[in-house]
């Protein structure tokens, strides 16, 4: 199935949370959800290694293995590979499987790592692979020396293997713009798609919007915008940005919420159209681990806001007066 079959309404589901994110969740949860997923009519998923030290992999391509793989678009991400060895596990994933999770942005570490995947996921192709967590948000000021090793390693990888048609799309997968934006200034290579995640949301986009957005938009990159919920802070949730929320930013979100229920819109709805508002959003990724919540995903989508929300949120500088709009 190509991308543009595979994206109906613009959404796709995100896997994370069935890598145990956050929480620890049974198997029985994780095939209910994925049920409700293609029940609903979604048909790209996109997951990594990294959820769950390949947790989320496997129960993707369990569930996914009872369909034709013509039917659905597969994403996954390279930079790590599993090894049998085990460690003790803390952060987003200390709920994950035991096994031990190596960061490799080389040739050799980009293949072990595309073969763990396939075999993971029960399938012999991936549509779109993505180069994950290159980034300061993970590696600090060193993160420009693991650019430097997919560059030499990973993005040489993909591009041979997007050339020889193994896979149709390739790009990174990241949670800051940094990357992304030194991405597209590589002459020698042409990714034609990315990863964004919570850079571009309701709550955070001004820096992503007059850098990141507009180099794509020249260099005819798309993306797929991940995180819109900004870890579920909009939903209520304990985390903004996959660290525990502030009260400051608590209280801003409150005053955001309160604008919303004047205006009888709802922040889910408000949260994924303007992430897909943009003209290089190709799609957005939300996850769950509860089955009721992925028609409600859906609906959101779909869900009429007034163009006085909007306008109201730009007069109070809660968005940027240069973002584009969803239309009523």
């Amino acid at each position: 199935m190509d991308l543009n079959t595979g994206l109906k309404n613009d959404i796709g589901f995100g896997s994370a949370p069935l890598g145990n994110m956050f929480k620890d969740i049974s198997d029985k949860e994780s095939e209910a959800t994925l049920q409700s997923v293609w029940d609903n009519g979604i048909r790209y998923f996109d997951t990594a290694p990294q959820y769950g030290a390949g947790l989320s992999e496997l129960r993707l391509g369990k569930f996914l293995s009872q369909y034709d793989r013509n039917d659905f678009v597969l994403s996954s991400k390279v930079g790590r590979y599993i090894s049998n060895e085990t460690e003790v596990k803390e952060g987003l994933f200390s709920h994950a499987r035991k096994n031990k999770v190596i960061t490799d942005y080389s040739e050799s570490g980009t293949l072990l790592s595309l073969e763990q995947s396939l075999k993971r996921l029960n399938t012999d192709h991936l549509d779109i692979v993505f180069v994950h967590d290159i980034s300061p948000d993970y590696y600090g000021d060193n993160w420009i020396t693991h650019f430097d090793e997919a560059r030499k390693g990973a993005f040489k990888v993909l591009s041979r293997l997007k050339d020889e048609g193994v896979i149709k799309h390739w790009g990174i997968g990241v949670n800051r713009t940094e990357p992304i934006e030194l991405l597209m200034k590589l002459e020698e290579y042409k990714p034609d798609i990315c990863l964004s995640a919570t850079q571009y949301t309701l709550l955070q986009h001004e820096n992503a919007l007059h850098h990141m957005m507009d180099q794509a938009m020249q260099h005819n990159i798309q993306f797929i915008i991940g995180g819109a919920y900004s870890s579920g802070a909009l939903l209520n949730g304990d985390y903004y940005n996959y660290e525990k929320i502030t009260d400051e930013k608590r209280e801003y979100i409150k005053q955001l919420e309160a604008i919303a229920v004047n205006h009888h819109v709802t922040l889910k709805a408000a949260a994924l159209q303007f992430s897909k508002a943009h003209p290089a959003t190709k799609a957005i990724i939300p996850g769950s681990t509860k089955p009721d919540r992925i028609k409600e995903d859906i609906l959101a989508t779909q869900e009429s806001i007034p163009e006085a929300f909007w306008k109201e949120l730009t007069e109070k500088g809660f968005i940027s007066s240069y973002a584009p709009l969803p239309k009523s």
